[in-house]
């Protein structure tokens, strides 16, 4: 039997990257699970090559930042399987930008996705969840909530607002039976970071430099990080709420080196 058997999964951005893993581990720990998207074609792919894998899951393209868009997405899937068991807020955007120069526009399209969207898709699921006093919300925050490089502005202040979200909610819904936690990854083997390392002039010696400042000399795997999510989100966690989790490789306990 899986950590999730039997439980209603919706994982917001799981198209790809940790989003994608956290998908597939949902499934394969045995839970019924949607990934929201809102890259229609993305998405799609990313039902049709896991299930090509034999990893079966459902697809809803969504928008977080729009509420009409979440909340059509939320009811289909509680159409689909009864309830809603486990959210995962994953969707984010990074952001780089200088403060006097950033745009009010840029500005509020990063927190839209980054903490708008979480508390979107947690306003359309905790009513069910409240009804059956059960549930359980996972959001996927950052090590930048806690600390940050230089050119990320405003990055840390979205995924501090998300990790200050999850300790709110958390104490609201507490006496419900309602779970609410974040797990801040850091460095993480995706797409973008594979990507990252490329453009550099040298990549190897840019990809070196990194893993050689982390403590365990290497950086997580989406999955490490889905396996983490995995467990949060299960009732073996059952005793853990209001909690941020970090997966790091050792990254955020260290001085600088």
């Amino acid at each position: 039997m899986g950590r999730l058997d039997g439980k209603v999964a919706i994982v917001t951005g799981g198209a790809r990257g940790i989003g994608r893993a956290i998908v597939e581990k949902f499934a394969r720990e045995g839970a019924r699970v949607t990934l929201l998207d809102r890259d229609e074609a993305g998405g799609a792919a990313a039902r049709d090559q896991l299930a090509a894998a034999g990893v079966a899951c459902g697809f809803r393209p969504a928008d977080v930042t729009v509420e009409t868009s979440v909340a059509a997405a939320v009811a289909g899937v509680e159409r689909d399987h009864g309830r809603v068991d486990v959210l995962v807020n994953n969707a984010g955007v990074n952001a780089y930008f200088d403060a006097a120069a950033m745009t009010e526009a840029d500005w509020d399209a990063v927190f839209a996705v980054d903490l708008k969207g979480a508390w979107l898709c947690a306003k359309h699921v905790l009513p069910g969840m409240r009804t059956r006093r059960s549930g359980a919300i996972v959001n996927i925050a950052s090590i930048h909530a806690t600390l940050t490089i230089a050119g990320m502005f405003p990055y840390a202040a979205a995924k501090s607002g998300l990790v200050g979200l999850t300790r709110s909610l958390a104490l609201d819904c507490a006496p419900l039976g309602i779970r609410v936690n974040a797990v801040s990854p850091g460095w993480t083997r995706t797409h973008l970071v594979e990507e990252w390392f490329r453009l550099q002039p040298d990549p190897a010696a840019a990809e070196a430099s990194i893993l050689n400042v982390h403590p365990m000399r290497r950086i997580a795997t989406p999955m490490e990080v889905a396996n983490l999510v995995a467990f949060v989100a299960s009732d073996e966690a059952s005793a853990v709420t209001g909690a941020s989790l970090a997966v790091d490789c050792g990254l955020g306990i260290q001085f600088a080196t």
